[in-house]
């Protein structure tokens, strides 16, 4: 049982990764464009240049369709974490400790999300995976590492 669950792990990872970003880019795009109801439900959006949710937005809408792309996802997702963390801490948690009295859910759960695709890169269905196989030779293919397990 273990084995064909370590075998499906790529899948999953890519999976996760086409989610979040997804999820991510919608975000971004709601706040920018009033789409899926806009920054605050009611179809508005954020003034450009505002700081710092026009600026968290952009990072969103990029950042999240870089992530659903899988290109360049350590980096977006790296860039996508820290902002997550700093709307977590400089907007939600002065509210409240706890993030189901503050409304910082969802900037947590991302922040956490993002930076865990830092560490596990992007899975299957990745653009990157696809222009890293095209780049690299059979004798590199061969003599690749075995990953970190825990």
């Amino acid at each position: 049982m273990t084995g064909r669950l370590n075998s499906a792990q790529p899948y999953a990872l890519g999976l996760f990764r086409i989610v979040i970003g997804l999820l991510f880019a919608c975000h971004g795009a709601a706040s920018l464009f009033g789409v899926l109801g806009g920054a605050g439900g009611d179809g508005s959006t954020i003034s450009a240049g505002t700081w710092p949710g026009w600026y968290a937005a952009v990072i969103q809408l990029v950042g999240g369709g870089l992530v659903l792309l899988g290109l360049g996802t350590r980096a977006a997702a790296f860039l996508s974490s820290g902002s997550m963390a700093y709307a977590y801490f400089k907007v939600h948690q002065p509210e409240a400790l706890w993030p189901m009295e503050n409304g910082g859910e969802a900037s947590a759960i991302f922040c956490w999300a993002m930076l865990l695709l830092v560490f596990t890169g992007s899975g299957a269905f990745g653009l990157d995976r696809l222009f890293a196989a095209r780049g690299t030779s059979e004798d590199d293919k061969t003599s690749k590492r075995a990953p970190v397990a825990a």
